[in-house]
This record gives C-alpha cells, structure tokens and sequence, in this order.
C-alpha cells in the first residue's frame, strides 16, 4: 500500500489555528442563513447523505477547500469546484491569516479543510439551507457561532459495516488506517461529550437523509432515538479502542 502526503506546514496551521476567528465585518449576511452540519467518523456516509439531500431542491452544499490533493472515490476521481476547491497550503493560511474562513481544522495529521466565507456568500443567494460536512473542532466553532443551527452526528450501523466501507475503499496504508480510526474514536468521544449533537444511525442511507431533513424541517428530536444513538456512540468506541489494541 502506498503512503499518503503529510502536511508539510502542520505547525504553522495549528499555530494559526489555536485562536482563530473569521472576519467579523464578513459574517453579518451568515446570521440570515439555515445550517445543517453533518459531523461523523469517516466513511460514515455524509457525502452521499448529503448528496440525497441537495438531490431534493431545498439544500446547497457548501464546497469546502482543502489542502489535499483530488483522489479516487468508488473509482471516480474528484473534481475542484463538485467535492471540495483544492488550494494550495499557502494560499489556505492566507486566507485564515485574514480572516477569510468561517472555520478550518488539520484532518487526521495530513491535511487542512475548512468553510470559507467566499462560498458561504454563494449559498446565500439561493436562499437554500446550507448544509457541509465538518469536522469536531469545526462544529466547536461553528456552535458558538450559530447556536440555533442543526448539528448532526452520523454513525455507521455497525463497527463490522463500517470496516468493510473502509476496507473497500481501496488500498490504504496501514498507518494511515490506524490514524483514521484514531481520529474517529477522538471525534466520537466528543460528540458523546458535548450536548448539541443529534445522533443518526446509518442504517440505510435514504432513511437517514429522511431523518435529517425531518429535523432541519423543524421536527423535535425523538429522546429514545438519541438515545439510542449515544448507546450505540459508546458500544462503537468500546470497539474501536479493541480494534486499535490489536494492531
């Protein structure tokens, strides 16, 4: 298996990370616009929810930048401007150096994702719900920010289906595998922590799209399914933590 590409200027982003804040002047057509955040562990399926989502008319995806470089999903390679905008490490601290990020976070060691303001402007003018993929430290964020938005968390229906999505996503490097679990276990124990997560299980994909889009329609939360959803959190930390002792 090959080695993917490290971060090369990994001290310089959590240096400018540590205390970041947005341009406050940039935020003020933001306090007009609905949120759905979707938090989860990877291959956890937030593209394709999302995708199911954007699919029915009321939401537009906010395209992330990243600092990675595109590669292949189910055989299909991404694309700058559909899955994320790809930039360069030092054009994104450029932007976060002038505030031009809603919020950024380092991704399991290797690369820096994050909103930026430019896209959020484009949202806008739809009128649609915004919705993104984030990751915990963003959602820290992004909750101070906009309190009254849905945050939610997406959990695999199993820890055996979730290996096997991994495992089928084509050839990873070991340690890169045991960095992802490592990162998921980190950001299920957190989700379990703070108190303004709404937990969806993905056990079949267009149920949960239904779940999420029933909530950000205004729906409450149904108290058993959370949870149900916090119990089902813990058991897979529980395996993750055996799973990461074996290797």
């Amino acid at each position: 298996m090959s080695n993917t590409n490290s971060l090369v200027k990994n001290k310089e982003f959590q240096q400018i990370l540590k205390n970041y804040q947005p341009n406050q002047d940039n935020l003020e057509f933001t306090a007009k616009m609905e949120f759905v955040f979707m938090v989860g562990p990877t291959a956890s399926g937030r593209n394709t929810l999302i995708d199911i989502l954007v699919e029915s008319g009321r939401y537009r995806y906010i395209i992330s930048d990243t600092t990675r470089h595109p590669r292949l999903n189910n055989g299909v390679m991404e694309v700058n401007g559909r899955e994320y905008w790809f930039v360069s490490e030092d054009s994104f601290l450029s932007g976060l150096e002038k505030g031009e990020y809603l919020e950024a976070a380092i991704i399991h060691g290797q690369q820096v994702s994050g909103i930026s303001l430019r896209e959020l402007k484009e949202a806008y003018k739809t009128g649609k719900i915004a919705i993104d993929e984030i990751e915990v430290e963003g959602a820290l964020t992004l909750r101070r920010l906009f309190p009254k938005s849905l945050f939610v968390f997406l959990l695999p229906p199993s820890f055996e289906i979730w290996m096997n999505r991994l495992n089928s996503r084509g050839d990873m490097h070991e340690e890169e595998f045991k960095r992802r679990l490592t990162s998921a276990l980190y950001e299920i124990e957190s989700a379990i922590e703070y108190d303004f997560y709404q937990f969806v299980i993905n056990n079949e994909i267009h149920e949960a799209a239904t779940a999420v889009d029933e909530l950000a329609k205004g729906r409450q939360p149904d108290n058993s399914k959370q949870a149900h959803g916090i119990e089902h959190a813990k058991n897979l930390v529980v395996n993750i933590k055996h799973y990461l002792s074996t290797l």
